[in-house]
């Protein structure tokens, strides 16, 4: 059972109940003591048997032990050589509000590490599919294209709607305004005329969107690559690690 001392001095850190209750003049550490020699214990392991540690307690104690001293588990304490030098100092332990804060700092450092590096392999990913601003160009040309046509194509249905609707028109025409001696099949053309140019139009209206998109798109990748491009032209700066010869190309010898 580890002893701790102040002054002259010792008393059992845990375990020792009905002895603690039997001496009024030293205080009862038990629950606390074996709280705390619990969470010592998990946070600094198992001590070396000619280890001392040593801290003032809140009371302004000197207290010394052959393991973490529970009474100091708010404040610094000293690890000790068998010869009295200090071996390393040990922080106070974290309460649980500040150990959630310190994981959440640790899990946003972790999130932007990772951001960094996502980040970086787009970077690399842009650099290697447009090395210049002519591919980057000509990729956003075939990108609009592409809607264009499929533009040109609604809207060439839609002409050829409006000229079917004009002969159903006419054919309405014979029945004048007695609605009630329209054929249901002349209704049901009709109908799916009118269904059919509206949804050209919403897609005509789709496309212009998507045209917007991908010009955005592209705009704001240029922004990047054009900081990416200029990034790899700068010419390198040698350092006292990185040699002139390793820079630029030595000069031939004559």
């Amino acid at each position: 059972m580890p002893l701790v001392r102040t002054m002259s001095r010792y008393w059992l850190t845990g375990g020792a109940t009905e002895w603690n209750k039997g001496n009024a003049n030293v205080p009862d550490l038990t629950g606390r003591a074996i709280a705390g020699s619990l969470l010592l214990a998990g946070l600094f392991g198992q001590a070396r048997a000619d280890d001392i540690y040593s801290c003032v307690d809140a009371h302004g104690r000197h207290l010394t032990a052959d393991r973490p001293i529970a009474e100091c588990i708010d404040r610094e304490q000293k690890q000790l050589n068998p010869s009295g030098t200090v071996k390393r100092k040990i922080g106070p332990s974290l309460t649980a509000e500040e150990r959630a804060a310190e994981e959440e700092k640790v899990r946003q450092a972790i999130e932007e590490r990772n951001r960094l590096a996502e980040e970086k392999k787009r970077e690399r990913a842009l650099l290697v599919r447009y090395p210049d601003r002519g591919a980057h160009d000509k990729e956003r040309t075939a990108a609009i294209l592409l809607i264009d046509e499929a533009i040109v194509a609604a809207s060439k249905s839609i002409d050829e709607l409006l000229a079917a609707r004009k002969r159903l028109d006419t054919e309405l025409e014979f029945y004048g305004k007695d609605a009630s001696k329209v054929p249901a099949k002349l209704k049901r053309q009709i109908e799916e005329n009118e269904q059919h140019i509206a949804a050209q139009r919403r897609f005509i209206a789709n496309q212009d969107n998507e045209k917007k998109r991908i010009n955005t798109q592209f705009d704001e990748e240029l922004v990047k690559l054009k900081q990416l491009w200029a990034r790899r032209a700068a010419p390198v700066t040698p350092t006292a690690a990185t040699p002139a010869s390793a820079v630029r190309p030595a000069t031939a010898k004559k």
